[in-house]
């Protein structure tokens, strides 16, 4: 609206419940992974109810169906993971034995590369659910994403922030994409005027790296590219789920090889797995 000088009656915001937003009783790597938060908005968008769909990006599987593809980016919100809890400052605070919630299995996986003697569960529900959960001393600490508190206005439950250089983020964390049809000229012009390159190019190199792993919900993976002048730098992470082992690498170049950097950090740690790293996580 802002963008173009629009009436809000120009607009029609349409709610799509998902199959993720409405299982809530299962880790979502037993029941489809990242698909579930997509599925039934991607069908709207194919038979035509709606012209574009808002995503965050994290949920985004690697591919798309065909003729849709992601057509834009807002700016990036912050990256980092947040730690809450009412018991302790950061994660390496926690007392000896702690129990942290969490669905996500990068984090788990994680922190019990950081802190072995802590105990990790399952922890779903949305944000409400999760925080009230975390007073009435369910759990005594959780992570969050930083953006969704922000964005939800709840930046005053953050406890600390997790350093993304050590606690690696989920690809696409922090950064909100816009799907549509590919051939949909009239919606791609109409969400150009939004669209942060800045953005994409770190996505592109972000989403280039995961497609190789074959990241899914069933795969601890993180991933983070940043931008410096002209250069952009990459941070990959893959871990077993029990933090046992974990593998890094570092790639940098020009931002015009996004894709190409962060295939070359996917294929360096698929050498380096070897046969059988992801057996677990299945």
């Amino acid at each position: 609206m802002a963008a173009h000088g629009l009436a809000e009656d120009a607009f029609e915001i349409v709610v799509i419940k998902t199959s993720g937003d409405r299982i809530q009783d299962r880790p979502l790597s037993e029941v489809g992974g990242k698909g579930l938060f997509t599925k039934e908005i991607e069908e709207a968008l194919l038979d035509g109810r709606i012209d574009l769909a808002v995503h965050s990006s994290k949920d985004m599987p690697t591919v798309l169906p065909d003729g849709l593809a992601l057509t834009a980016f807002l700016p990036r919100e912050d990256v980092r993971d947040a730690f809450l809890s009412p018991r302790a400052r950061t994660l390496e605070d926690l007392p000896h034995g702690a129990v942290v919630g969490s669905s996500s299995l990068r984090r788990q996986a994680m922190i019990k590369r950081l802190r072995p003697d802590i105990e990790v569960v399952m922890y779903r529900g949305n944000l409400q659910t999760r925080l009230r959960k975390l007073a009435e001393g369910e759990v005594d600490a959780t992570l969050l994403a930083a953006a969704g508190l922000r964005r939800l206005g709840l930046e005053g439950e953050i406890t600390s922030l997790l350093d993304p250089d050590s606690f690696v983020p989920a690809v696409g964390q922090g950064a909100i994409c816009i799907e549509s049809r590919e051939n949909d000229d009239a919606t791609l012009k109409l969400i150009s005027a939004i669209h942060d390159q800045e953005t994409q190019i770190r996505l592109d190199a972000e989403r280039a790296f995961l497609a190789v792993l074959d990241g899914s919900c069933r795969t601890p993976i993180g991933g983070l590219a940043t931008i410096d002048g002209d250069t952009l730098h990459f941070k990959g992470i893959v871990l077993k789920p029990d933090g046992s082992e974990a593998h890094v690498t570092e790639e940098t170049g020009p931002l015009a090889s996004a894709v190409e950097i962060g295939k070359a950090a996917g294929a360096v740690l698929k050498g380096r797995m070897g046969p059988g790293f992801y057996e677990d996580a299945i």
